[in-house]
Protein backbone atom coordinates (compact mmCIF):
# COMPACT_ATOMS: atom_id res chain seq x y z
CA UNK A 1 0.00 0.00 0.00
CA UNK A 2 1.37 3.41 -0.98
CA UNK A 3 2.06 5.93 1.79
CA UNK A 4 -0.53 8.59 2.48
CA UNK A 5 -0.07 12.31 1.87
CA UNK A 6 0.21 12.81 5.63
CA UNK A 7 2.98 10.22 5.88
CA UNK A 8 4.91 11.88 3.06
CA UNK A 9 4.45 15.23 4.80
CA UNK A 10 5.98 13.69 7.93
CA UNK A 11 8.97 12.54 5.86
CA UNK A 12 9.61 15.66 3.78
CA UNK A 13 8.15 18.47 5.91
CA UNK A 14 8.28 17.23 9.50
CA UNK A 15 7.49 19.48 12.44
CA UNK A 16 10.29 17.73 14.32
CA UNK A 17 12.99 15.09 13.81
CA UNK A 18 14.61 12.70 16.27
CA UNK A 19 17.93 11.04 15.45
CA UNK A 20 17.79 7.59 17.05
CA UNK A 21 21.27 6.30 17.80
CA UNK A 22 22.94 9.71 17.84
CA UNK A 23 26.65 9.61 18.61
CA UNK A 24 29.26 11.97 19.97
CA UNK A 25 31.88 10.42 17.65
CA UNK A 26 32.30 12.56 14.49
CA UNK A 27 32.93 9.46 12.40
CA UNK A 28 29.64 7.75 13.26
CA UNK A 29 26.47 8.02 11.21
CA UNK A 30 24.57 9.09 14.31
CA UNK A 31 26.79 12.14 14.65
CA UNK A 32 26.86 13.04 10.95
CA UNK A 33 23.08 12.83 10.63
CA UNK A 34 22.49 15.08 13.64
CA UNK A 35 25.16 17.50 12.45
CA UNK A 36 23.66 17.76 8.96
CA UNK A 37 20.15 18.37 10.26
CA UNK A 38 21.37 21.12 12.58
CA UNK A 39 23.74 22.76 10.10
CA UNK A 40 21.40 23.71 7.25
CA UNK A 41 18.78 25.87 8.91
CA UNK A 42 16.05 23.34 9.68
CA UNK A 43 13.61 25.25 11.87
CA UNK A 44 11.69 22.34 13.40
CA UNK A 45 12.31 20.56 16.69
CA UNK A 46 15.47 18.42 16.77
CA UNK A 47 15.88 15.65 19.34
CA UNK A 48 18.27 12.74 19.77
CA UNK A 49 18.51 9.44 21.58
CA UNK A 50 21.64 7.77 22.89
CA UNK A 51 21.71 5.02 25.54
CA UNK A 52 24.33 6.95 27.49
CA UNK A 53 22.53 10.29 27.30
CA UNK A 54 24.69 13.42 27.28
CA UNK A 55 24.90 16.49 25.07
CA UNK A 56 25.71 16.11 21.36
CA UNK A 57 26.18 19.26 19.31
CA UNK A 58 24.16 21.14 21.89
CA UNK A 59 21.25 18.67 21.83
CA UNK A 60 20.53 16.81 25.05
CA UNK A 61 20.21 13.15 24.07
CA UNK A 62 17.59 11.05 25.84
CA UNK A 63 18.28 7.39 26.69
CA UNK A 64 15.19 6.27 24.74
CA UNK A 65 12.24 7.52 22.72
CA UNK A 66 10.05 7.27 25.82
CA UNK A 67 12.37 9.70 27.62
CA UNK A 68 12.01 12.51 25.07
CA UNK A 69 10.10 15.63 26.15
CA UNK A 70 6.39 14.88 26.00
CA UNK A 71 5.57 18.20 24.31
CA UNK A 72 8.15 17.84 21.49
CA UNK A 73 6.27 17.78 18.12
CA UNK A 74 8.01 14.91 16.32
CA UNK A 75 7.00 13.50 12.92
CA UNK A 76 10.18 11.81 11.64
CA UNK A 77 12.69 9.43 13.19
CA UNK A 78 16.08 9.11 11.49
CA UNK A 79 17.26 5.64 12.42
CA UNK A 80 20.97 5.05 13.01
CA UNK A 81 20.59 2.06 15.31
CA UNK A 82 21.48 -1.61 14.56
CA UNK A 83 18.87 -3.66 12.71
CA UNK A 84 18.19 -5.81 15.77
CA UNK A 85 16.97 -2.78 17.73
CA UNK A 86 14.71 -1.31 15.08
CA UNK A 87 11.42 -3.12 15.60
CA UNK A 88 11.13 -1.99 19.22
CA UNK A 89 12.34 1.47 18.22
CA UNK A 90 9.60 1.88 15.60
CA UNK A 91 6.94 0.67 18.04
CA UNK A 92 8.12 3.26 20.58
CA UNK A 93 8.10 5.97 17.90
CA UNK A 94 4.57 5.12 16.80
CA UNK A 95 3.44 5.42 20.40
CA UNK A 96 4.80 9.00 20.31
CA UNK A 97 2.82 9.80 17.16
CA UNK A 98 5.80 9.70 14.81
CA UNK A 99 4.48 8.92 11.31
CA UNK A 100 7.66 8.39 9.25
CA UNK A 101 10.99 6.62 9.72
CA UNK A 102 14.09 6.82 7.59
CA UNK A 103 16.15 3.68 8.24
CA UNK A 104 19.88 3.84 7.46
CA UNK A 105 20.58 0.44 9.06
CA UNK A 106 22.06 -2.26 6.82
CA UNK A 107 21.72 -6.02 7.26
CA UNK A 108 18.36 -6.40 5.57
CA UNK A 109 17.41 -7.52 2.05
CA UNK A 110 20.92 -7.05 0.71
CA UNK A 111 22.32 -9.49 3.31
CA UNK A 112 20.91 -12.89 2.39
CA UNK A 113 17.94 -14.96 3.59
CA UNK A 114 18.04 -13.82 7.21
CA UNK A 115 18.22 -10.20 6.13
CA UNK A 116 15.29 -10.62 3.75
CA UNK A 117 13.21 -12.14 6.53
CA UNK A 118 14.08 -9.22 8.82
CA UNK A 119 13.13 -6.80 6.06
CA UNK A 120 9.73 -8.43 5.59
CA UNK A 121 9.13 -8.16 9.33
CA UNK A 122 10.11 -4.48 9.28
CA UNK A 123 7.68 -3.75 6.45
CA UNK A 124 4.87 -5.64 8.17
CA UNK A 125 5.49 -3.73 11.38
CA UNK A 126 5.41 -0.38 9.56
CA UNK A 127 2.06 -1.30 8.01
CA UNK A 128 0.72 -2.37 11.39
CA UNK A 129 1.85 0.87 13.03
CA UNK A 130 0.66 3.11 10.19
CA UNK A 131 4.20 4.40 9.69
CA UNK A 132 6.04 5.21 6.49
CA UNK A 133 9.31 3.24 6.53
CA UNK A 134 11.89 4.59 4.08
CA UNK A 135 14.88 2.35 3.37
CA UNK A 136 16.34 0.35 4.97
CA UNK A 137 20.00 0.61 3.95
CA UNK A 138 19.51 4.21 2.78
CA UNK A 139 21.56 7.38 3.03
CA UNK A 140 18.90 9.94 3.84
CA UNK A 141 16.31 12.47 2.79
CA UNK A 142 16.62 16.10 1.71
CA UNK A 143 13.80 18.63 1.50
CA UNK A 144 14.86 22.19 0.68
CA UNK A 145 11.39 23.74 1.28
CA UNK A 146 11.88 22.72 4.94
CA UNK A 147 15.70 23.21 4.95
CA UNK A 148 15.92 19.55 5.93
CA UNK A 149 19.23 17.74 5.42
CA UNK A 150 18.59 14.42 7.15
CA UNK A 151 21.34 12.35 5.57
CA UNK A 152 24.61 10.67 6.47
CA UNK A 153 26.51 12.25 3.56
CA UNK A 154 27.06 15.59 1.84
CA UNK A 155 26.21 17.79 0.03
CA UNK A 156 23.16 19.89 0.72
CA UNK A 157 21.88 21.28 -2.61
CA UNK A 158 20.53 24.69 -3.55
CA UNK A 159 16.76 24.96 -3.50
CA UNK A 160 15.05 24.21 -6.78
CA UNK A 161 12.28 22.31 -8.52
CA UNK A 162 13.71 18.82 -9.13
CA UNK A 163 12.56 15.79 -7.13
CA UNK A 164 15.10 12.93 -6.84
CA UNK A 165 14.54 9.30 -5.85
CA UNK A 166 17.21 6.64 -6.13
CA UNK A 167 17.84 3.01 -5.27
CA UNK A 168 21.47 4.02 -4.80
CA UNK A 169 22.43 6.54 -2.16
CA UNK A 170 25.59 7.35 -4.07
CA UNK A 171 23.56 8.51 -7.04
CA UNK A 172 21.56 10.82 -4.79
CA UNK A 173 24.91 12.34 -3.82
CA UNK A 174 25.89 12.57 -7.50
CA UNK A 175 22.69 14.37 -8.42
CA UNK A 176 23.06 16.74 -5.46
CA UNK A 177 26.64 17.45 -6.52
CA UNK A 178 25.41 18.37 -9.99
CA UNK A 179 22.83 20.66 -8.39
CA UNK A 180 25.64 22.45 -6.55
CA UNK A 181 27.80 22.67 -9.68
CA UNK A 182 25.09 23.86 -12.07
CA UNK A 183 23.02 25.94 -9.68
CA UNK A 184 19.86 24.09 -10.81
CA UNK A 185 18.47 23.06 -7.48
CA UNK A 186 16.50 20.33 -5.77
CA UNK A 187 13.12 20.30 -4.04
CA UNK A 188 13.17 16.80 -2.53
CA UNK A 189 15.70 13.98 -2.67
CA UNK A 190 15.58 10.55 -1.10
CA UNK A 191 17.73 7.46 -1.07
CA UNK A 192 15.22 4.63 -1.30
CA UNK A 193 17.78 2.08 -0.13
CA UNK A 194 16.30 -1.39 -0.44
CA UNK A 195 12.90 0.24 -1.12
CA UNK A 196 11.30 -2.44 1.03
CA UNK A 197 8.09 -0.59 1.83
CA UNK A 198 8.32 2.68 -0.12
CA UNK A 199 9.47 2.24 -3.70
CA UNK A 200 11.08 4.65 -6.13
CA UNK A 201 7.74 4.73 -7.97
CA UNK A 202 5.99 5.79 -4.74
CA UNK A 203 8.32 8.76 -4.37
CA UNK A 204 7.95 9.73 -8.02
CA UNK A 205 4.17 9.56 -7.72
CA UNK A 206 4.36 11.89 -4.73
CA UNK A 207 6.58 14.33 -6.65
CA UNK A 208 4.08 14.37 -9.53
CA UNK A 209 1.54 15.95 -7.18
CA UNK A 210 4.00 18.02 -5.16
CA UNK A 211 3.61 21.80 -5.73
CA UNK A 212 7.31 22.26 -4.86
CA UNK A 213 8.47 19.98 -7.70
CA UNK A 214 8.40 20.51 -11.49
CA UNK A 215 10.31 17.43 -12.73
CA UNK A 216 11.31 14.01 -11.40
CA UNK A 217 14.67 12.24 -11.60
CA UNK A 218 15.31 8.64 -10.57
CA UNK A 219 17.98 5.98 -10.56
CA UNK A 220 16.76 2.38 -10.56
CA UNK A 221 18.64 -0.91 -10.60
CA UNK A 222 15.94 -3.51 -10.69
CA UNK A 223 12.21 -4.06 -10.79
CA UNK A 224 10.33 -6.82 -9.00
CA UNK A 225 7.13 -6.01 -10.92
CA UNK A 226 7.86 -4.40 -14.26
CA UNK A 227 4.21 -4.01 -15.28
CA UNK A 228 3.30 -2.22 -12.05
CA UNK A 229 6.35 0.06 -12.41
CA UNK A 230 5.34 0.88 -15.98
CA UNK A 231 1.82 1.86 -14.94
CA UNK A 232 3.12 4.03 -12.10
CA UNK A 233 5.71 5.95 -14.13
CA UNK A 234 3.29 6.37 -17.03
CA UNK A 235 0.95 8.13 -14.64
CA UNK A 236 3.81 10.27 -13.34
CA UNK A 237 5.01 11.25 -16.83
CA UNK A 238 1.49 12.28 -17.80
CA UNK A 239 1.66 14.96 -15.13
CA UNK A 240 5.30 16.05 -15.03
CA UNK A 241 8.54 15.34 -16.91
CA UNK A 242 10.38 12.29 -15.60
CA UNK A 243 13.99 11.24 -16.27
CA UNK A 244 15.22 7.73 -15.44
CA UNK A 245 18.77 6.41 -15.21
CA UNK A 246 18.99 2.64 -14.96
CA UNK A 247 21.81 0.45 -13.71
CA UNK A 248 22.10 -3.21 -14.65
CA UNK A 249 21.91 -2.65 -18.40
CA UNK A 250 24.54 -5.37 -18.98
CA UNK A 251 25.05 -8.80 -17.45
CA UNK A 252 27.91 -7.45 -15.36
CA UNK A 253 25.81 -4.54 -14.16
CA UNK A 254 22.94 -6.88 -13.32
CA UNK A 255 25.17 -8.99 -11.08
CA UNK A 256 26.43 -5.83 -9.36
CA UNK A 257 22.88 -4.58 -8.86
CA UNK A 258 21.82 -7.84 -7.22
CA UNK A 259 24.63 -7.60 -4.67
CA UNK A 260 24.09 -3.87 -4.11
CA UNK A 261 20.41 -3.64 -3.21
CA UNK A 262 19.18 -7.21 -3.58
CA UNK A 263 17.08 -6.15 -6.58
CA UNK A 264 16.38 -8.15 -9.71
CA UNK A 265 17.43 -6.33 -12.87
CA UNK A 266 14.90 -5.97 -15.67
CA UNK A 267 15.64 -6.73 -19.30
CA UNK A 268 17.22 -3.60 -20.72
CA UNK A 269 15.44 -3.64 -24.08
CA UNK A 270 12.10 -4.08 -22.40
CA UNK A 271 12.91 -1.20 -20.05
CA UNK A 272 13.84 1.02 -22.99
CA UNK A 273 10.55 0.28 -24.73
CA UNK A 274 8.63 0.88 -21.52
CA UNK A 275 10.15 4.35 -21.17
CA UNK A 276 9.25 5.26 -24.74
CA UNK A 277 5.64 4.14 -24.30
CA UNK A 278 5.27 5.86 -20.96
CA UNK A 279 6.66 9.21 -22.11
CA UNK A 280 9.63 8.86 -19.77
CA UNK A 281 13.05 10.24 -20.69
CA UNK A 282 15.73 7.58 -20.35
CA UNK A 283 19.32 8.79 -19.90
CA UNK A 284 22.47 6.76 -20.50
CA UNK A 285 24.76 8.59 -18.07
CA UNK A 286 24.46 10.49 -14.82
CA UNK A 287 25.53 13.72 -16.56
CA UNK A 288 22.91 13.34 -19.26
CA UNK A 289 20.25 12.49 -16.68
CA UNK A 290 20.88 15.62 -14.66
CA UNK A 291 21.13 17.87 -17.69
CA UNK A 292 17.85 16.49 -19.04
CA UNK A 293 15.92 17.02 -15.81
CA UNK A 294 17.54 20.44 -15.26
CA UNK A 295 16.40 21.41 -18.74
CA UNK A 296 12.85 20.25 -18.06
CA UNK A 297 12.84 22.22 -14.80
CA UNK A 298 14.08 25.48 -16.32
CA UNK A 299 13.14 25.71 -20.03
CA UNK A 300 9.79 25.91 -21.82
CA UNK A 301 8.86 23.13 -24.21
CA UNK A 302 9.32 23.89 -27.91
CA UNK A 303 6.26 23.91 -30.16
CA UNK A 304 8.18 22.08 -32.87
CA UNK A 305 11.62 20.76 -33.88
CA UNK A 306 12.90 23.82 -35.80
CA UNK A 307 16.16 25.14 -34.30
CA UNK A 308 18.24 28.22 -35.02
CA UNK A 309 21.87 28.44 -33.92
CA UNK A 310 23.31 31.83 -32.99
CA UNK A 311 27.09 31.77 -32.69
CA UNK A 312 29.97 34.23 -32.49
CA UNK A 313 32.33 31.79 -34.28
CA UNK A 314 31.81 29.58 -37.31
CA UNK A 315 33.35 26.29 -36.18
CA UNK A 316 31.03 25.97 -33.20
CA UNK A 317 28.05 26.49 -35.47
CA UNK A 318 29.22 23.78 -37.88
CA UNK A 319 29.50 21.03 -35.25
CA UNK A 320 26.20 22.12 -33.73
CA UNK A 321 24.52 21.91 -37.12
CA UNK A 322 25.92 18.37 -37.46
CA UNK A 323 24.53 17.37 -34.07
CA UNK A 324 21.09 18.78 -34.89
CA UNK A 325 20.98 17.13 -38.31
CA UNK A 326 21.93 13.70 -36.93
CA UNK A 327 19.01 13.64 -34.52
CA UNK A 328 15.31 14.41 -34.38
CA UNK A 329 15.60 18.20 -34.55
CA UNK A 330 15.58 20.35 -37.68
CA UNK A 331 18.13 23.02 -38.63
CA UNK A 332 15.57 25.48 -39.95
CA UNK A 333 16.38 27.41 -43.16
CA UNK A 334 16.68 31.12 -42.49
CA UNK A 335 13.52 32.93 -43.60
CA UNK A 336 14.02 35.82 -46.03
CA UNK A 337 12.41 38.42 -43.78
CA UNK A 338 14.49 37.30 -40.81
CA UNK A 339 17.67 37.47 -42.91
CA UNK A 340 16.77 41.00 -43.98
CA UNK A 341 16.14 42.08 -40.39
CA UNK A 342 19.48 40.69 -39.24
CA UNK A 343 21.24 42.37 -42.19
CA UNK A 344 20.37 45.66 -40.53
CA UNK A 345 22.18 44.64 -37.35
CA UNK A 346 25.38 43.07 -38.75
CA UNK A 347 28.05 43.84 -41.33
CA UNK A 348 27.88 41.91 -44.66
CA UNK A 349 30.36 39.23 -43.58
CA UNK A 350 27.92 37.41 -41.29
CA UNK A 351 26.88 33.96 -42.54
CA UNK A 352 23.41 35.00 -43.77
CA UNK A 353 22.18 31.49 -43.04
CA UNK A 354 21.52 29.10 -40.17
CA UNK A 355 23.78 28.72 -38.18
CA UNK A 356 23.84 32.49 -37.77
CA UNK A 357 27.56 33.14 -37.53
CA UNK A 358 27.96 36.75 -36.38
CA UNK A 359 31.60 36.58 -37.57
CA UNK A 360 32.83 39.04 -34.99
CA UNK A 361 30.52 41.72 -36.30
CA UNK A 362 28.57 42.22 -33.11
CA UNK A 363 28.52 45.53 -31.27
CA UNK A 364 27.26 46.42 -27.80
CA UNK A 365 23.61 45.48 -28.36
CA UNK A 366 23.82 43.11 -31.33
CA UNK A 367 23.57 39.79 -29.51
CA UNK A 368 20.45 40.67 -27.47
CA UNK A 369 18.83 42.18 -30.57
CA UNK A 370 19.62 39.19 -32.80
CA UNK A 371 18.43 36.71 -30.17
CA UNK A 372 15.17 38.66 -29.97
CA UNK A 373 14.70 38.69 -33.75
CA UNK A 374 15.45 34.98 -34.11
CA UNK A 375 13.44 33.66 -31.17
CA UNK A 376 10.42 35.83 -31.99
CA UNK A 377 10.24 34.63 -35.58
CA UNK A 378 7.36 32.29 -36.41
CA UNK A 379 9.66 29.83 -38.23
CA UNK A 380 11.84 29.16 -35.15
CA UNK A 381 10.86 26.87 -32.28
CA UNK A 382 14.11 26.96 -30.26
CA UNK A 383 17.53 28.61 -30.20
CA UNK A 384 21.00 27.41 -29.25
CA UNK A 385 23.34 30.28 -28.36
CA UNK A 386 27.11 29.77 -28.54
CA UNK A 387 30.06 32.00 -27.70
CA UNK A 388 29.10 33.42 -24.32
CA UNK A 389 32.07 34.27 -22.12
CA UNK A 390 34.69 34.91 -24.80
CA UNK A 391 35.06 38.55 -23.88
CA UNK A 392 35.29 37.77 -20.18
CA UNK A 393 37.90 35.10 -20.86
CA UNK A 394 40.12 37.76 -22.45
CA UNK A 395 39.28 40.08 -19.57
CA UNK A 396 40.54 37.43 -17.15
CA UNK A 397 43.87 37.21 -18.99
CA UNK A 398 44.18 40.99 -18.83
CA UNK A 399 43.20 41.12 -15.17
CA UNK A 400 45.80 38.49 -14.27
CA UNK A 401 48.55 40.00 -16.42
CA UNK A 402 51.30 42.36 -15.31
CA UNK A 403 49.91 45.39 -17.17
CA UNK A 404 46.62 45.52 -15.26
CA UNK A 405 45.10 47.96 -14.28
CA UNK A 406 47.12 50.44 -16.37
CA UNK A 407 46.85 51.20 -20.11
CA UNK A 408 43.07 51.40 -19.97
CA UNK A 409 42.76 47.73 -19.05
CA UNK A 410 40.62 48.26 -15.98
CA UNK A 411 37.90 49.89 -18.05
CA UNK A 412 37.88 47.34 -20.88
CA UNK A 413 37.94 44.41 -18.44
CA UNK A 414 34.87 45.77 -16.66
CA UNK A 415 33.15 46.33 -20.01
CA UNK A 416 33.81 42.81 -21.27
CA UNK A 417 32.57 41.23 -18.06
CA UNK A 418 29.50 43.44 -18.00
CA UNK A 419 28.68 42.54 -21.61
CA UNK A 420 28.76 38.80 -21.05
CA UNK A 421 26.50 39.13 -18.04
CA UNK A 422 24.09 41.20 -20.19
CA UNK A 423 24.08 38.58 -22.93
CA UNK A 424 23.20 35.79 -20.50
CA UNK A 425 20.42 37.85 -18.97
CA UNK A 426 19.12 38.74 -22.43
CA UNK A 427 18.93 35.08 -23.48
CA UNK A 428 16.79 34.26 -20.46
CA UNK A 429 14.61 37.34 -20.88
CA UNK A 430 13.99 36.64 -24.58
CA UNK A 431 13.08 33.04 -23.76
CA UNK A 432 10.61 34.24 -21.14
CA UNK A 433 9.04 36.76 -23.53
CA UNK A 434 8.71 34.37 -26.46
CA UNK A 435 7.96 31.19 -24.51
CA UNK A 436 10.65 29.40 -26.52
CA UNK A 437 13.70 27.55 -25.18
CA UNK A 438 17.07 29.26 -25.57
CA UNK A 439 19.95 27.00 -24.53
CA UNK A 440 23.36 28.57 -23.94
CA UNK A 441 26.47 26.41 -24.32
CA UNK A 442 30.15 27.03 -23.62
CA UNK A 443 32.95 24.89 -22.25
CA UNK A 444 33.64 27.80 -19.88
CA UNK A 445 30.71 26.49 -17.83
CA UNK A 446 33.11 23.87 -16.48
CA UNK A 447 36.58 25.18 -17.38
CA UNK A 448 35.96 28.62 -15.85
CA UNK A 449 32.68 28.52 -13.91
CA UNK A 450 33.35 31.96 -12.37
CA UNK A 451 33.45 33.55 -15.82
CA UNK A 452 30.75 36.26 -15.74
CA UNK A 453 28.96 34.68 -18.70
CA UNK A 454 28.27 31.20 -17.30
CA UNK A 455 27.86 32.67 -13.84
CA UNK A 456 25.14 35.00 -15.10
CA UNK A 457 23.37 32.06 -16.79
CA UNK A 458 23.25 30.32 -13.41
CA UNK A 459 21.94 33.51 -11.83
CA UNK A 460 19.02 33.50 -14.28
CA UNK A 461 18.12 30.05 -12.92
CA UNK A 462 19.06 28.21 -16.12
CA UNK A 463 21.63 25.63 -17.04
CA UNK A 464 24.77 26.61 -18.94
CA UNK A 465 25.68 23.56 -21.04
CA UNK A 466 29.31 22.47 -21.23
CA UNK A 467 29.18 21.82 -24.98
CA UNK A 468 26.94 22.40 -27.95
CA UNK A 469 26.42 18.64 -28.31
CA UNK A 470 25.07 18.43 -24.79
CA UNK A 471 22.76 21.39 -25.42
CA UNK A 472 21.45 19.70 -28.57
CA UNK A 473 20.86 16.45 -26.65
CA UNK A 474 18.94 18.31 -23.94
CA UNK A 475 16.88 20.21 -26.50
CA UNK A 476 16.05 16.93 -28.23
CA UNK A 477 14.67 15.63 -24.95
CA UNK A 478 12.51 18.75 -24.66
CA UNK A 479 11.16 18.14 -28.16
CA UNK A 480 10.44 14.48 -27.44
CA UNK A 481 8.47 15.51 -24.37
CA UNK A 482 6.55 18.15 -26.30
CA UNK A 483 5.80 15.66 -29.10
CA UNK A 484 4.64 13.04 -26.58
CA UNK A 485 2.20 15.50 -25.02
CA UNK A 486 0.97 16.68 -28.42
CA UNK A 487 0.28 13.11 -29.56
CA UNK A 488 -1.40 12.22 -26.27
CA UNK A 489 -3.71 15.22 -26.56
CA UNK A 490 -4.74 14.11 -30.04
CA UNK A 491 -5.68 10.60 -28.89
Amino acid sequence: MSPSAEQFRALFDPRGVVVAGASSHPGKFGFVALHNILSQGYAGTVCATNREGGSILGVEAAPSIADLPADAPLDLVFVCTPAAANEQLLADCAARGIRAAFVTSAGYGEAGDAGRAAERDLVALGDQLGMLVAGPNGQGVVSTPSSLCAQIVAPYPPAGRIGVASQSGNFVSSFLNYAVQTGIGISRAVSAGNAAAVTVADYLDYYAGDPETDAGLAYVEGLTDGRAFFERVRGVAARKPLVLLKGGATSGGQRAAASHTGALAADDRVFDGMCAQAGVTRADTVEAAYEAVATFATQPLPRGPRVAVVTTAGGWGVVTADAITRGELELVPLAADLRAAIDEKLPPRWSRNNPLDLAGGETRDTIPEVLELVAAHVSVDAVIYLGLGIQSNQARLMREGRFYPEHGLERIVAYHERQDARFAAAAAAVSDRTGKPILTATELAVTSPDNPGPRAVRETGRLCYASANRAVAALEQLWRRARFLQRRDLD
